[in-house]
Formats: C-alpha cells, sequence, structure tokens
C-alpha cells in the first residue's frame, strides 16, 4: 500500500536528456527527502542526488554535478530527476527512496522499484 513507483526511463544517446519521476502512492511526500540512487552492472549501488522534504536543500554525487537536477512538486507527491548531458557511464538502473536527505542508503525507509537508464549510440 505504501509505494514509490519510478519512471522516465529508457534509452537515450550520449549527450541527451532524461527527466525521471518517482511518484507516492498510499503516503505523502511531504515529510520525506527523497534520494535517488543508482546501480550500474558489476557496480555497487551509489548515491546520485537527495532533496530534503521542502525542497529547500539538494546534494549531488561529484559525478553528476552540473548536469542532472533534482526538484520536487509536493502537491504533486513526486519528485524528479533531470539528466542531462548524459554519458554511457550514467548507464544504471535508477532507484528512488524516501527518508533522510544523504546519499547513503541508510538514511531511507522506502524504496522503489527502479527505471532502467540506458546512455548508449
Amino acid at each position: 500500500q505504501l509505494q514509490l513507483v519510478e519512471s522516465g526511463g529508457g534509452l537515450v544517446q550520449p549527450g541527451g536528456s532524461l527527466r525521471l519521476s518517482c511518484a507516492a502512492f498510499g503516503f505523502t511526500l511531504d515529510y520525506y527527502a527523497i534520494g535517488w540512487f543508482r546501480q550500474a552492472p558489476g557496480k555497487e549501488r551509489e548515491g546520485v542526488s537527495c532533496i530534503s522534504s521542502s525542497g529547500g536543500s539538494t546534494n549531488y554525487a561529484d559525478s553528476v554535478k552540473g548536469r542532472f537536477t533534482i526538484s520536487r512538486d509536493n502537491a504533486k507527491n513526486a519528485v524528479y530527476l533531470q539528466m542531462n548531458s548524459l554519458k554511457p557511464e550514467d548507464t544504471a538502473i535508477y532507484y528512488c527512496a524516501a527518508g533522510d536527505c544523504g546519499l547513503d542508503s541508510m538514511s531511507y525507509d522506502y524504496w522503489g522499484q527502479g527505471t532502467q537508464v540506458t546512455v548508449s549510440s
């Protein structure tokens, strides 16, 4: 009944853009920070970005700074990750999670199922 659902993934060429969405069902995101994480084949899960419950504070991994932008619309109970200038190394399954803001997965209580992002020519 409490669920986070990611969407917006797909196949994109290097240099392209994608906008990922994280929608909550069964609960409101107003009291939660939201983090985006990703895991590529053979790689450890890494924190990508997080945003505070109010949207007033954000954090990004060095690998995506200047290219990715996290935002939220509490009225729509959703969080977004705008990904620009995508690189092949961005290829991964992307997950959103609700909890406390940080790039450590231990800070989060609820997780989505993930959406695949593939960056390839």
